[in-house]
């Protein structure tokens, strides 16, 4: 017994220690760098900030004309509009918050693509089967691949370890292959909004914490201005949708945050519920409030 009950405190030592090891570190509630939305004519490593070229946060008049035109062509097809998302954990469980809160037009039909474990690097291969799950999605909300017109991605590459710029131009290459998977699958499709990932500084793993999370941004923004130059081949508009990192506690500009609270425990890395709703609300004000989607998300 008494050699039993030894087993079992080494185990449970075992396993606090490891608990503590890959507990979120709520320490780290800051980083050096700047969100890109702030930068203003500042440069990280020599780049410049912003969301969109000339370190501006919003599309220049031509490109966004191609937007609005392309959001015009949004129409029901079979009596549906097609919301869907594309990514990986994180994306698939603040897309679910979002189904939650967001009460779109009638003829609009929000459906999660986005799946745990399905990091850049994986479904960039169009044979991979994450594109067959998202197919069986599709059919279990009653919707077929015709009906999709506009997407949300939102990836990265799991355990990345390569310095800036490259780890962003890695991804920016993935998501460019990416795209082009979505225009290929999907025959309708007029809007592909990205987003990057949240902050990563309070994780305890090697899975996306920083400076690599703040770096996604980068890939989505030389992505965006792939479509904008004519060097991305897609038949769909390709923009931001909301960016969604900012400084841990010291925040951003328009005033958001990202606490401790905001992470699960676990790992620092994912969201936790209260992190859930926060993506959640930003993607509810985007496709409420923006030009581009408020015609067909809200109807009229």
């Amino acid at each position: 017994m008494r050699v039993l009950a030894a087993a079992a405190l080494a185990a449970a030592l075992a396993a606090a220690s490891a608990s503590a090891r890959t507990a979120a570190d709520c320490a780290a509630t800051s980083v050096a760098m700047t969100p890109l939305t702030d930068m203003g004519a500042a440069t990280y490593h020599g780049y410049r900030g912003g969301l969109y070229p000339g370190g501006a946060n919003t599309p220049g008049p031509r490109y966004l004309a191609r937007g609005l035109a392309a959001a015009r062509q949004v129409k029901p097809v079979g009596g549906k509009i097609v919301l869907l998302s594309i990514g990986m954990s994180n994306a698939t469980q603040e897309f679910r918050e979002f189904q939650q809160i967001a009460r779109p037009a009638p003829d609009v039909a929000v459906v999660d693509g986005a799946i745990g474990g399905q990091d850049a690097e994986k479904i960039k291969d169009p044979a991979y089967r994450y594109w067959s799950a998202v197919d069986q999605r599709l059919a279990a909300a009653g919707a077929n691949a015709a009906q999709v017109q506009a997407v949300w991605l939102k990836e990265a590459i799991a355990r990345q370890s390569e310095p800036f710029p490259a780890d962003a131009q890695r991804l920016r290459d993935d998501l460019r292959a990416i795209v082009r998977i979505l225009n290929q699958r999907f025959a309708n499709l007029r809007l592909i909004f990205v987003s990057s990932r949240t902050y990563g500084g309070y994780a305890t793993s090697r899975l996306n914490p920083e400076p690599q999370a703040y770096d996604s941004g980068f890939a989505v923004k030389w992505l965006v201005g792939d479509a904008i130059d004519g060097r991305l081949a897609s038949r769909a508009w390709v923009g931001w949708g909301p960016y969604l990192w900012t400084n841990g506690t010291k925040g951003r500009a328009d005033g958001l945050t990202w606490t401790c609270a905001d992470v699960r425990a676990s790992d620092g890395t994912h969201p936790s519920p209260r992190g859930r709703r926060k993506v959640a609300q930003l993607l509810l004000r985007f496709f409420q409030m923006s030009p581009l989607t408020k015609s067909w998300f809200v109807g009229g």
